[in-house]
């Protein structure tokens, strides 16, 4: 083709069009494809959860996140994003263990995810006392370990005064007594018991059939099983639907110090120490 004619074409403007809008159609198609990749894989396999409230101390800190696995309590609408309702009931349904640390949704009206360690499964009986679980009737092991020393930092405030020590240099940092719970299955993991609380007594509760008891590890800072249902408040049996997944390992973990105008803050503001931790 002569130069005369590549330039009466350039000027027609069909090829130029006809390259552009190939280019326009394969860029969509490639969106389309990874929104599809990203929906199957937060909805089946895996997704991110953000730790925003301290229940869950000592082991997740405010400002950690986590990577949450799908697959082993089964599907429902609660394990797809915002919830949508194409899945019927729960499908490849199978019940967590005692001691996972699980995320789930609470209530019909209330979309936010939470997360909690399972504590009782349909049948068992649970209750307080003086601090301690007694499951089944039977004390749940709970010994006393060293106080678990967190830095004061933007994400990690005192709960109360008197948990607060400065060291010579002036640095600020959170004592909690802290405890080891042995499950009757061999799951251990750390609790804190800051002070006598009324949620230290409770009654015997029974878990329903298709729910299961759950509790947070901040056992004085937790709104869990051992507070009734409702908006803001406790969030009672959780129905084995709600089940969204189960915490895995840590993927990052801040301080909240960092300022994203100043990208060399993100890097010290991270406890790289937390990353890879897992449950």
């Amino acid at each position: 083709m002569s130069d005369t004619q590549n330039k009466a074409n350039r000027e027609d403007g069909s090829p130029a069009k006809s390259s552009s809008a190939s280019e326009t159609r394969d860029f969509l198609v490639f969106l389309a494809k990874l929104a599809v990749f990203v929906f199957i894989l937060r909805s089946f396999i895996i997704a991110p959860f953000n730790i925003p409230s301290e229940s869950m101390l000592p082991r997740l800190l405010v400002g950690d996140y986590l990577v949450v696995s799908k697959w082993p309590y089964g599907y429902s609408r609660n394990s797809l994003p915002f919830s949508i309702p194409i899945i019927p009931g729960r499908i490849f349904a199978s019940a967590p263990e005692p001691g996972d640390v699980a995320v789930f949704k609470a209530l019909p009206e209330d979309r936010v995810d939470y997360i909690k360690r399972v504590i009782g499964l349909p049948g068992d009986r649970i209750q307080m006392r003086n601090g301690q679980i007694f499951l089944n009737g039977r004390a749940v092991p709970k010994m006393r370990v060293a106080d678990m020393i967190l830095p004061v930092s933007p994400n990690s405030r005192c709960f109360a005064a008197e948990f607060e020590r400065q060291d010579p240099n002036g640095t600020r940092s959170c004592h909690y007594p802290r405890y080891q719970e042995t499950l009757p299955n061999g799951r251990s993991y750390y609790v804190l018991d800051l002070m006598d609380g009324a949620a230290d007594w409770t009654q015997v509760y029974t878990v329903p059939p298709g729910h299961v008891f759950m509790m947070g590890d901040n056992r004085d800072n937790s709104l869990d099983s051992r507070f009734p249902a409702e908006p803001g408040g406790g969030i009672g049996y959780v129905p084995q639907v709600n089940l969204v997944g189960r915490a895995e390992f840590n993927f990052f973990s801040t301080d909240g110090s960092a300022n994203w105008l100043l990208p060399w803050t993100w890097i010290t503001a991270a406890r790289w120490s937390r990353l890879g931790d897992g449950f």
